[in-house]
């Protein structure tokens, strides 16, 4: 058996100048490597398999997947074509975030040495999470947090690695406009710019229902990332009417339009079907009306309770018309600044509740679900 002995000691590190506890947003992020600290190891040639670190423990089930090839194909392209080290996936509630994301992990399992899916259902600090990480990694954490984050760096330089954080809304403040950060989650910022600003071989995938400054690239070159915002299924969710035995089927695009095919909202809907209509959608559709299940208005009431006030304004004059309105339109109508109109309009377009008329982009659409929450509440 022939071995040979190899010598990994690089170049030292250049200068680095980051603040991860800092409580402002200036940093100086120089474009710098991450390099291992010299060793000297043992490689055998007949035995090229590297060990991996795989942890799905706290990754969903999938029970069916359905459509999504183009958005997978932009996933794989991203990450294996243009080496993108920051990827975002967003949309609403229920469109299908995490689904996608765990289809894409299922299919690429042999790709990564390192595979790591963590919530922030139940924030954690950064600190914790890099612990965590190191942890997976048979890594033990150092003490000072910027040393544990050149140990992760080290990690993503030398080995090929998928970490997914899924729920990152919940580090963000409530009620205030999308994607600002609570105070004690602040250096979460500075972590997604360095993901994209330090030169790696890995990917970090986030999952949100809200986009923040980080998941807006400036600079696709100088820094590598994209962001996936899923819309509803469209004629793909004809499977999720069949698996749920669903009769009619004449009409169930009507159904499937009713609701923008939404799953999450036609899962909800076929069960109220089922149960109320013995399974008959023609007699639901009948009903001539949008109904809003009680799971759906919790769903909802949460969504509400996350805006500001201006937001809800705005939300609440859109939901008295049934045609889009004009920025200018909604300004006339309310006592608020444009600033704040220009503000709020932004936040409710990252939170995707409000999104550009098809046929005039000038135009801002309410949801005919939303639209029918707020006539309820109001």
């Amino acid at each position: 058996m022939i071995k040979v002995l190899l010598n990994l000691q690089t170049t030292p590190n250049s200068l680095n100048v980051y603040n991860i506890n800092g409580n402002n947003n200036s940093f100086y992020h120089p474009k710098i490597s991450y390099q291992p600290n010299k060793q000297y190891q043992e490689t055998d040639i007949n035995t090229q398999s590297k060990p991996t670190y795989h942890n799905l423990s706290l990754a969903p089930k999938i029970h069916g997947f359905y459509g999504r090839k183009k958005d997978l194909e932009f996933l794989s392209n991203w990450i294996s074509n243009q080496k993108t080290s920051l990827i975002s996936v967003l949309g609403l509630s229920g469109i299908g975030k995490t689904t996608l994301v765990k289809k894409f992990v299922d299919l690429h399992l042999d790709e990564f040495e390192v595979i790591i899916w963590r919530s922030l259902k139940f924030p954690k600090s950064l600190n914790l999470l890099i612990d965590d990480l190191l942890n997976v990694c048979e890594e033990k954490a150092k003490q000072n947090i910027d040393d544990k984050l050149k140990q992760l760096f080290d990690i993503f330089k030398d080995k090929k690695c998928l970490i997914i954080l899924d729920d990152l809304e919940n580090i963000f403040i409530h009620p205030q406009y999308a994607g600002q950060y609570q105070p004690e989650y602040q250096n979460y910022q500075t972590f997604l710019k360095m993901i994209t600003e330090i030169e790696h071989q890995s990917c970090v995938i986030i999952i949100s229902q809200e986009k923040c400054q980080e998941m807006i690239s400036l600079d696709d070159e100088l820094y590598p990332s994209h962001c996936l915002e899923l819309s509803g299924l469209g004629d793909a969710v004809i499977e999720i009417l069949k698996n749920q035995e669903l009769q009619n089927q004449e009409v169930w695009l009507e159904l499937i339009n009713l609701y923008e095919s939404n799953p999450r909202y036609l899962q909800y809907i076929s069960t109220l079907i089922k149960d109320i209509f013995q399974g008959e959608t023609s007699e639901f559709i009948q009903e001539n009306c949008l109904i809003l299940t009680e799971d759906m208005k919790t769903q909802l009431d949460l969504t509400w309770n996350k805006l500001t006030n201006v937001e809800k304004q705005i939300l609440s004059k859109i939901a008295q018309h049934d045609q889009p309105l004009s920025r200018d339109e909604i300004k006339n109508s309310l006592s608020l600044s444009s600033i704040d109109i220009i503000n709020g309009l932004q936040s409710l377009t990252r939170r995707y509740l409000l999104t550009k008329s098809e046929n005039n982009e000038k135009l801002f659409h309410l949801s005919p679900v939303f639209r029918e929450f707020l006539k309820n509440i109001s």
